[in-house]
This record gives structure tokens, sequence and C-alpha cells, in this order.
């Protein structure tokens, strides 16, 4: 193999035939030198009979589930390579993914991050090409369930799905990498917002193609999620949000939920799915109520984290701001992905 240029780490909770299906991908690409790191959060060995004898891949055990940031925190730690990916163990990577990731980072000099075009499996509709911010925090998939032919173009994006992703470690470990409180989702719109305040960049590469199981481990409505959303959507805003964008915060959240509430009325959205097969609008309304909560404990160290991240910003809040406006998705437009 030639000098180890990037690693990819997948963390994996059910570690069953699609984490399989990811690793064949993977041991199929163009570009060979990259070293991969299964993280197991089964806390029961369940990739020991997936993962396969082969000095490409390294397995990492945990005893307990470290959610995704901490997973992959913990698999850049044990390498060295200049480039960071990261991979959904439900993702089967097209043989070219990662030789078009690293090519692109090589390329713009100025971008800490590569977005990949994100498929749905078994389908020509886009999953993600990189993603988009509400006003009121929430972050969609730029692109989600539209033909992918209509993002072909390379281009500046916001930050990229971690679904699919490389990042600098230079990027990495000036910020410190994934938030690891969040747990589970938002982690990479939070690492993708503090690169942004840290100067980098996105570029999305749609050479760089992967088919994604949506939500496999927790579910695309499930219960889990829809918490774990809520509460680390107020977790970056806190963190992340100017002055001039965190007092609109609270009216954009509530013409969301009416969104979400129109949307269970008609029967489409998200929210109509999770009243379907999980709960309905007051289950939905308790994890509201749930999140912010929980946010109240949090607030001491959310604070001081963002004080760090304004003290060594590279760009103004009106450059963020002007930004955020570029990538804006409407609390309409939330409600009905």
């Amino acid at each position: 193999m030639a000098d180890l240029q990037a690693t990819i780490v997948i963390p994996t909770l059910n570690a069953g035939d699609e984490l399989r299906a990811c690793l064949d991908s993977l041991l199929r690409q163009s570009f060979d030198a990259f070293h991969v790191i299964i993280v197991d959060n089964s806390g029961r060995g369940l990739a020991r009979s997936v993962v396969p004898s082969d000095p490409r891949v390294t397995l990492i055990e945990s005893s307990t589930n470290l959610g995704f940031g901490a997973a992959i925190n913990l698999g850049a730690r044990r390498s060295t390579a200049p480039l960071i990916g990261t991979l959904n163990d439900d993702a089967i990577a097209a043989p070219q993914w990662l030789e078009q990731l690293v090519d692109a980072l090589r390329r713009n000099a100025h971008a800490g991050m590569a977005a990949s075009r994100v498929l749905l499996t078994s389908s020509n509709e886009l999953d993600s090409a990189g993603m988009l911010l509400c006003g009121d925090g929430t972050t969609k998939q730029r692109g989600n369930r539209r033909p992918a032919d209509e993002f072909a173009r390379d281009d500046e994006v916001l930050f990229p799905s971690g679904s699919a992703a490389l990042y600098r470690r230079e990027l990495f470990d000036e910020l410190g990498g994934f938030d690891e409180d969040f747990f589970l989702y938002c982690e990479d719109s939070d690492l993708g917002l503090r690169a942004r305040w840290a100067g980098w960049t996105c570029i999305y590469v749609p050479a760089a193609q992967v088919e994604h199981r949506y939500s496999q481990s927790a579910g695309r409505v499930s219960r889990l999620k829809a918490y774990l959303v809520e509460r680390n959507r107020l977790r970056l805003v806190v963190k992340n949000f100017p002055m001039r964008m965190l007092w609109k915060v609270p009216f954009l959240a509530v013409a969301r939920y009416w969104a979400h509430l129109s949307g269970i009325s008609a029967g489409t959205g998200a929210a109509a799915e999770f009243s379907r097969s999980s709960g309905g609008p007051l289950t939905l309304g308790w994890f509201v109520v749930r999140a912010h909560l929980a946010l109240l404990p949090a607030l001491p160290r959310l604070l001081r984290q963002r004080r760090a991240i304004q003290a060594t910003a590279r760009i103004r809040a009106s450059e963020f701001a002007a930004l955020a406006a570029r990538f804006r998705i409407s609390p309409r437009e939330v409600a009905q992905q």
C-alpha cells in the first residue's frame, strides 16, 4: 500500500449484512492509500464475525455504545492519516468514491471538508448533496428526495453529511473533532458550523457517490431520533448562532412546529409518519419539552464553548449569517421532508 493518506472510520451498532456490504465496497476502491477503522458500539463484539481479516481494516470494540461522534473521534485518534473520512455502516461506496473526495481536497486548498453525492438505496433519488440550515437550527439534507441528476456539478456547500464525508485532519484536530455530548444526530452539523467559523469551506463532489439506507440504526422517525434531533438542535444553536440570528430562533421554531402539525393533519412529512408509527402530536410535544428542559443543565458548558468559538473565529458574524442565508431551508420545507 502507498503512504497512508486517509482513514475511514465507520461506527457500527448492529454490525450485520449492511456493514459487510459497506466493507466490501471499500475494499474495492480505486484509491489504495487508505485504512479502515471499524468502531463496534454494540458492546457484544458483533462486528467480529463481519470484519474481514485484511491489513487495511482495524476493529476497535467498545464495551458500551459511544455514539457516532465519540466513535469517530476514537478512530481518528488511532490514525495518523492527513485525511479523516466518516461513513455510515449502511452505506455502499462507489469504486471511485474515496479517490474523488481526496482529489477534490487536493484541488481546493481552502476546503477542509468534502461532501459526497449520497443516493437513497436502489434509487436515483438523493439522500443528500451537502446540508442546509434552517433559521431555527434544524439542518436538513440538500436535494433530499430529488433526482440525483439535478446535483451533478461540483459546488460549494455549507458542510457535509457525516454519513459520507472527508475532513482534513488539520481541521479535525484544530476543532477537537465531533462534540461527543451530542451522542447521535447533528454532531456533523455542529462540526461543520464550527469549521465555518474557523474559516474552512466545503466542496460538494458529485463524482464521489454512495448509496445509503437512511437511518437504519435508530429508524427514520423513531422516538429516540425525534428527541435527540430536537435536543441537539438547541445545543447547536447556543454554541454556533451569532446574536443577529439567535433572537429569531424561537419564532422560526414555532413556525416549524406549526408546519409539522399541518403535515400531521394532511398526512404528509416526517411528523405524520412519526404519528402513524411511533406516537401522536402529544408525544412529539413532550419531546420538545424534554429537549428544552435538557438544555438548562447543559447551558454553562455550551456557553463556554460558544465563547471559545467566537474567540478563535476567522470570519465575522455578518459573514456567518450570510452563509446561513445562502444555504437556507425554510421551516415549511423542513416539515415536508
